[in-house]
């Protein structure tokens, strides 16, 4: 089992990432208690106010419990691995929902907690919040019968720490750009071994696709293809952030651009991919009609049936300068009045009825 929480504000935008249906094959609003009202966003801005009184800047706290498959949660058993992270988060009592969620068949609960305490208007600490979690995922397992999860917190005396999971903007991020951190994590470290050098290791990352950056809080990032951001440190198996700044030591950081500067230069060169392809695509249709030895111009073709007919006009009307429209009407009139054309061509023609047609 994995459970994973941190403290938050922002009761809007909360409610809309728990209630997004398009992402959910199911939404469920299993539990609102110590609020008015009964619906989720309502209740989380409920919520929210508490802490008007307080200096409390981030007064919920939200958590998702997710059972590893292909265990699933009973009703009995959701109550009771709420109720013990609620209890050792020391949040008993507060105001809270439970949103319910299965994706591709997985079944995780999502729970928000007020963390004002009402009775003396303060915040309860969110100290050490990590380490809780990974106490009662394994108190849950055992109680439950699940398969163990590794946490890199708790009982870990003799095993290896292992891999941090993805934060939720990190997933956020793989769904945006379709690359993961595993498979950048993978290929900078293959990178990394092969390099003799802080400047040979920066080359081949560019080589790859790959830009070194100055992060914002961190030493180093490094920035995919797809403008997607990552620590150094975190995509480079078996080094610690200490051991890395050693390392990359002959490159001068306050040199580097930063990360706003590179999602730029990112952008520009897919814009100019994006222009060369629709270049050569636009060449490719030129080409398919090119001039070749059946090939006649539209406006070459035009121009000699134009001639054509104007000679064809000419032999009927000779010396007269009328337009193509005009010699036609005239033959059309001689057709129906069963007589030759007029000398005249301005003269209007007898209609067959005896009278004249009305000149336009």
């Amino acid at each position: 089992m994995i459970i994973k929480g941190k403290s938050r504000a922002g009761p809007s935008a909360l409610a809309a990432h728990l209630g997004n249906a398009e992402k959910n094959e199911r939404v469920q609003l299993l539990e609102t208690r110590g609020t008015v009202a009964d619906d989720l966003r309502g209740a989380l801005i409920e919520m929210d106010a508490y802490a008007a009184g307080t200096r409390c800047e981030k007064p919920l706290y939200h958590a998702a419990i997710s059972p590893e498959p292909p265990h699933l949660l009973s009703p009995e058993q959701r109550a009771e691995a709420i109720d013990l992270l609620e209890t050792k988060l020391g949040l008993n009592g507060h105001a809270r929902v439970v949103v319910l969620h299965e994706k591709l068949g997985r079944e995780h609960l999502h729970v928000v907690w007020s963390r004002i305490d009402l009775d003396q208007m303060k915040s309860v600490s969110d100290s050490h919040n990590y380490r809780r979690h990974e106490e009662v995922a394994r108190e849950l397992e055992q109680r439950f019968g699940h398969d163990r999860v590794q946490g890199a917190h708790h009982e870990r005396e003799g095993v290896e720490r292992p891999d941090r999971t993805p934060s939720r903007s990190e997933l956020r991020q793989e769904e945006r750009t379709g690359i993961t951190g595993k498979d950048v994590k993978r290929e900078v470290t293959a990178i990394f071994r092969a390099s003799d050098g802080a400047e040979a290791f920066k080359a081949a990352l560019e080589d790859r696709g790959y830009l070194i950056a100055q992060g914002d809080r961190r030493d180093f990032v490094v920035i995919d293809s797809k403008g997607g951001v990552h620590s150094l440190a975190r995509r480079i198996d078996g080094i610690n952030a200490a051991e890395l700044r050693d390392f990359m030591s002959a490159i001068d950081r306050d040199g580097l651009p930063k990360i706003e500067q590179v999602k730029e230069e990112i952008a520009a060169r897919e814009q100019a991919a994006k222009q060369a392809e629709n270049e050569a695509e636009l060449a490719s249709l030129e080409k398919a009609y090119g001039r070749g030895d059946d090939y006649v111009s539209q406006s070459t073709a035009a121009q000699k049936d134009f001639e054509q007919r104007q000679a064809k006009l000419n032999e009927k009307w000779p010396g007269v300068e009328l337009s193509d429209d005009k010699r036609a009407r005239l033959d059309r009139l001689a057709s129906k009045a069963g007589e030759p054309p007029p000398d005249d061509p301005n003269r209007q023609p007898e209609a067959p009825g005896g009278g004249h047609t009305r000149g336009r």
